[in-house]
C-alpha cells in the first residue's frame, strides 16, 4: 500500500464520527489492512459477563469493510468517487467479545462497477477463532465513472 492509500484510510476513519467514538484505527502491512478496535469500558454491552456490545462489533466490521473499500484500486487506477453506502449487511455473532482489543480484516469478494461484495471477520487473541463475521453488499461509485 502506498502513502496515499494510508492517508486516504486515515481520512476516511476521521470523517466518520462513530469510528472516532469507537477509537477505530487501521494498520497497513504490505497489501493487507487490519482494523483495530481498542478496548474501552464504554464498549461493553453486558456488564455481567462482561461482553462487547453487539452493535459495536457490527459497526466495527462495517467500518472495516468501508475502510478496505476506501483503498481499493479499480483497473483504470482510480479509487472511489465517494464513500460507499451499505445496501445490505448480515452479521454473524460467533462468540462473546471479551473486554480486550479486537481486530478485523475485510476481503473484497467481488468489486463491480456499482456493487462490492465484502466479507469481514473479527477476532481477539487468535485470528483462527473469529468472534463475529459480516457479509455485506455496498454501493460503490468509481472515480472514473463520476464524469460519465
Amino acid at each position: 500500500m502506498s502513502q496515499a492509500d494510508a492517508d486516504r484510510l486515515i481520512q476516511m476513519l476521521e470523517r466518520v464520527p462513530y469510528a472516532r467514538f469507537l477509537g477505530i484505527h487501521a494498520v497497513l502491512a504490505g497489501d493487507e489492512m487490519t482494523a483495530v478496535l481498542p478496548y474501552s469500558p464504554h464498549l461493553i454491552g453486558n456488564v455481567h459477563l462482561p461482553a462487547l456490545h453487539g452493535g459495536v462489533l457490527g459497526a466495527f466490521m462495517e467500518m472495516t469493510a468501508l475502510a478496505q473499500l476506501s483503498i481499493v484500486k479499480y483497473p483504470a487506477g482510480h479509487g472511489l468517487a465517494r464513500q460507499p453506502r451499505p445496501v445490505d449487511v448480515t452479521v454473524e455473532y460467533l462468540r462473546s467479545g471479551r473486554p480486550v482489543d479486537t481486530y478485523a480484516r475485510a476481503q473484497i469478494k467481488r468489486l463491480g462497477r456499482r456493487v462490492a461484495n465484502v466479507h469481514v471477520e473479527a477476532w481477539q487473541e487468535a485470528r483462527d477463532k473469529p468472534i463475529a463475521a459480516l457479509h455485506g453488499h455496498f454501493h460503490v461509485t468509481p472515480a472514473s465513472s463520476e464524469h460519465s
